[in-house]
């Protein structure tokens, strides 16, 4: 998937670095519900564990070619939230350098277009912690609308005590 500024493609082995550069940062991880990373072997584990799937994409910054985030959909069995089995929830992150010049939104309109029109996922959701207002910020921008639900997320770190905002796509 390509836009003016992106490009999001599958992870390798060889962005270990990359990844640590940004999700070693502790005012990235924290607000998605995860640790930082502690060494490049951390991110090389996540890499191999986490992000080899076919839901899972690098944010790659096209002018510089490197992973800034990671962008993917979960489907009902891994959702952070209660949703249809032709449902899907998408989640992001970027390194906190790219923070506010739109990189998140443009990631996630290609995501959307790839939930939409290659997945033919029903309905599209999202969520964000209630201390990270910037994240529903990128929703709304992108067509998302505040549900006025709230959930716990135990599969999240600090998922127990913070709640998450949910949010869902408006066709």
């Amino acid at each position: 998937m390509e836009s003016d500024r992106l490009i999001l493609r599958r992870w390798t082995e060889e962005d270990a670095a990359a990844l640590y550069k940004y999700a070693s940062d502790r005012d990235v991880g924290p607000r998605a519900g995860w640790q930082a990373h502690e060494s490049i072997e951390d991110s090389k584990d996540v890499i191999l564990k986490y992000f080899s799937n076919d839901c899972t994409w690098a944010i790659v910054l096209k002018s510089t070619n490197e992973p800034i985030g990671c962008i993917g959909y979960y489907t009902h069995d891994a959702s952070n939230i209660p949703i249809g089995d032709d449902d899907c929830e998408v989640g992001y992150w970027i390194g906190k350098p790219y923070w506010n010049q739109g990189l998140c939104t443009e990631a996630l309109r290609l995501m959307l277009d790839y939930c939409l029109n290659v997945k033919h996922f029903k309905n599209i959701w999202a969520d964000h912690f209630t201390g990270n207002p910037a994240s529903g910020r990128v929703m709304e921008k992108c067509g998302f609308r505040d549900t006025g639900m709230i959930n716990k997320c135990s599969h999240l770190i600090g998922g127990d005590k913070d709640m998450v905002k949910i949010y869902q796509f408006a066709k």
